[in-house]
């Protein structure tokens, strides 16, 4: 690898990414879907229609403008094509109901909003006026895929208001945008309090994906399955994005599940395909995995607090990967921070998520800001380039998570060994005590995770009035398995410290998970509670 070859200054801008691909791979297909195929030339295109068309609608640089909607092709020429105009990407999760997709759209002051109707069996428009929250800057609510009203513009209408305005307009539009102008807003997942919006630059994207797809071996050519959703950094900058830094080929995935993903590997000739380690784990759980040609598979790409080191041998082995590599990040550090290398030793590769991406520092501190020796856990923190600008709206939020020397603090608890690569053990606040020992959920997950007869789990902490908190253990088993909670606990206590044995076991048929896989703790605690 190159180490820092500095995306921004060799691209600039998003939009003239777009052109630079254009211009290198102007027939090569840029995106495949299953309704329309796009080659780099006719994504360039359709980007600067939307441009013209948002020129039209009145949309100035520096206004903010929403998707709500599924991994599908217009996505990427709506968002290329917005960011074209100076307008900032404002991506939605397609899981929120009308009130938290409104919330989003009146923090951002969103002026307009592209979105479909029926994903999911959701009306989204009807979800939103049905909500109370009201949002007055919202001036347009174009409808990609399902039926529009009068209240609303189709797609095709949308697409006829570019012939109002001179490629001419457009292009000055595009040239006028600056590395260091905001490119979007990423609301932060919301597993836990009111998401908020972490403002990143052009300049910021285009540096750090360019490293990462360097890491990672992403070429031209490369088709790459796009499972994350556009509206998370996973999706959208490690995915569409790379994809064009690259010149590979992007197939939008917009649901995933296990048997269709491995359904369309042999077909689609898919070459990359990343994931949260639950997208693994279901792939090799999968009782058709054996009918299915998966050999094309090369590159993978995972990260989480808690990744088995089994699961990346697996990977390996039995799913065919070449190439595995693990990586941590966070939507306020651009969504990368730290990432294996290629030539790292598999052993470092299965137990870290690597060491600092060029340009930007990770260090481990205690709670008083001190690095902490090689080895020790700690708070991970960041400074560099790839820092936020911060919290739309939010100085004191924003003062919170980056001090005035430019360190996030970003809540993960990891430890740091000599060289610098560090392993991300668990969230600082999933942390618990038990009797004066600290307990990190995702180390008591990895062990218990080693049972044959458990598919998935995840501790968290609950009050108790001897030890203050102890483990409680929400597990998931292997189809036809039978294990009963005395016997999970009497196997727990023979392989981890008392104080991490879980004293409570809760068995369902599968853990709340978000849109990108985390494990939503809150709602476990609800059930607890419950």
């Amino acid at each position: 690898m190159n180490e820092g070859t500095r995306g921004d200054l060799q691209f600039g801008t998003i939009p003239k990414l777009a052109e630079i691909t254009a211009n290198q791979y102007p027939d090569a297909l840029a995106i495949e879907d299953t309704q329309r195929q796009l080659t780099f030339s006719d994504l360039v295109h359709a980007a600067k229609d939307v441009t013209r068309a948002l020129i039209s609608m009145g949309v100035k640089p520096g206004d903010c403008v929403a998707i709500w909607a599924p991994n599908i092709w217009e996505w990427i020429p709506i968002a290329i094509g917005l960011q074209g105009a100076g307008a900032v990407l404002v991506p939605i999760n397609t899981r929120y109901k009308g009130p938290e997709a409104a919330w989003i759209l009146q923090k951002s002051e969103a002026v307009a909003l592209f979105t479909v109707n029926g994903f999911l069996g959701n009306d989204y428009v009807d979800m939103l006026r049905q909500t109370r929250l009201n949002c007055p800057q919202l001036r347009h609510t174009v409808i990609i895929r399902g039926t529009s009203d009068k209240q609303t513009l189709s797609w095709k209408s949308f697409c006829q208001l570019s012939k109002e305005i001179d490629l001419v307009e457009a292009q000055q539009r595009w040239n006028a945008v600056q590395p260091t102008d905001l490119a979007d807003i990423l609301f932060t997942s919301g597993t836990t309090g009111q998401p908020k919006g972490a403002m990143t630059t052009h300049g910021q994207t285009l540096r750090a994906f360019t490293d990462w797809s360097d890491v990672v071996g992403l070429q031209h050519g490369d088709r790459y399955l796009v499972v994350a959703p556009f509206f998370h950094g996973f999706g959208y900058k490690a995915g569409w994005l790379a994809g064009l830094i690259t010149g590979a080929t992007i197939l939008p995935h917009a649901v995933f599940d296990a048997g269709a993903v491995l359904a369309r590997i042999g077909p689609d000739q898919v070459t990359m395909l990343p994931g949260p380690p639950a997208l693994y784990q279901a792939m090799l759980n999968h009782p058709d995995l054996s009918k299915h040609d998966i050999s094309s598979l090369r590159l993978a790409v995972t990260g989480a607090a808690s990744i088995p080191v089994s699961l990346i041998y697996q990977m390996r082995n039995e799913l065919g990967f070449e190439t595995v590599i693990t990586g941590y990040g966070l939507t306020e550090a651009t969504a990368i921070a730290t990432m294996c290398r290629y030539d790292d030793p598999p052993e470092t590769i299965a137990r870290t998520s690597g060491r600092a991406i060029p340009g930007v520092v990770v260090r481990v501190v205690d709670d008083t800001g001190a690095t902490v020796a090689s080895g020790t856990p700690g708070e991970v923190v960041i400074q560099g380039y790839n820092i936020m600008r911060g919290y739309l709206n939010e100085p004191e939020e924003t003062a919170t998570a980056i001090d005035e020397d430019g360190w996030l603090r970003t809540g993960d608890i990891g430890v740091m060994d000599s060289a610098g690569y560090l392993a991300i053990t668990d969230r600082k606040k999933d942390m618990f005590i038990v009797g004066g020992f600290n307990a990190y959920p995702a180390e008591i997950d990895n062990t218990i995770r080693q049972h044959s007869d458990i598919a998935d789990v995840a501790v968290i902490g609950v009050p108790d009035q001897r030890m203050g908190e102890v483990g409680m253990a929400f597990v998931v088993l292997c189809a036809d398995a039978e294990l009963d909670e005395a016997s999970l606990i009497t196997w727990c206590r023979d392989r981890m410290a008392n104080f991490k044995v879980p004293r409570r076991i809760s068995f369902l048929d599968a853990l709340p998970r978000n849109a990108v896989g985390k494990v939503q703790k809150f709602k476990l605690r609800e059930m607890m509670e419950s």
